[in-house]
């Protein structure tokens, strides 16, 4: 007994007397070409968005007034990322009418271009940080880190109380600034050799800061957590905290970036 033999689409609809398929229809089915020119129109895509990074220096365009983070700053972060305060807070406000009214201005790329890693991310369980510097005052954030009930009632973020008691020991911190200087944050070798020195005058009002405000423009400098006596992990996460987004005009960073990519047209 002979077994049928099998027809391809196009013998197929040539026994039942149909036209043969032409055009698209063909592609559609012929899986080795339709392969082939998925992978043609994706090499092809790629090539146009990666290759003009070969002929620049950075994607971010710089703005006014953005610097590096000062080392009792970088410390706040890094404390803000190992207790885990990002799995909650994004620091990216959206170019979305409900999140502008709420936040403040849309964030700007060169707003985190010194972060490693970034804090932008679509997970959101509480408030957006990126605009909170300047918003609450010091009391407020040692509050609402040490008992959040108290100030949001219906907040389910823990008690953070421990950094008020827990001196802030970062060893060596002018080797974080050299590390971070390595992956292009732009430390001068004075800011690596004082670092030692600022983050402690930051957050101690009455020893000489030195030239740390000419430095690092714009840095708050004052006891955060309401003790003088020492230079607490709550110092350092208020400071942070008092720092984001304050750094930036974005209303002429907008206006800066438009001209940028005018003139790259």
């Amino acid at each position: 007994m002979t077994k049928p033999v099998s027809k391809t689409p196009d013998a197929a609809e040539q026994s039942a007397g149909l036209p043969p398929a032409k055009g698209h229809k063909r592609l559609e089915r012929n899986v080795t070409l339709l392969a082939a020119a998925a992978f043609v129109t994706v090499a092809i895509g790629g090539i146009v968005e990666i290759a003009p990074l070969f002929w620049i220096d950075n994607t971010i365009e710089k703005v006014d007034g953005m610097r590096p983070y000062t080392p009792l700053e970088q410390a706040g972060r890094d404390i803000f990322v190992r207790e885990g305060c990002y799995t909650c807070h994004s620091q990216m406000i959206r170019p979305f009418r409900d999140e502008v009214e709420r936040y403040g201005h849309y964030s700007l790329a060169a707003e985190s271009m010194y972060d490693h890693p970034f804090q932008w991310g679509s997970k959101r369980t509480g408030p957006d940080l990126a605009r909170v510097g300047g918003r609450y005052s010091d009391e407020w954030h040692v509050q609402h880190l040490q008992d959040p009930q108290s100030v949001v009632p219906e907040s389910i973020m823990p008690s953070y109380a421990f950094l008020s008691e827990t001196p802030i020991k970062f060893e060596n911190p002018s080797a974080r600034l050299g590390a971070l200087r390595m992956v292009g944050v732009p430390y001068s070798d004075a800011d690596i050799e004082a670092a030692a020195q600022d983050m402690i005058a930051q957050a101690s009002p009455q020893l000489d800061a030195g030239d740390m405000e000419e430095r690092y423009p714009k840095t708050q400098i004052r006891d955060f957590d309401g003790n003088p006596d020492q230079v607490t992990e709550m110092d350092a996460l208020v400071a942070y905290l008092q720092m984001l987004g304050t750094l930036v005009d974005v209303n002429s960073a907008v206006a800066q970036e438009e001209l940028a990519t005018e003139k790259g047209r």
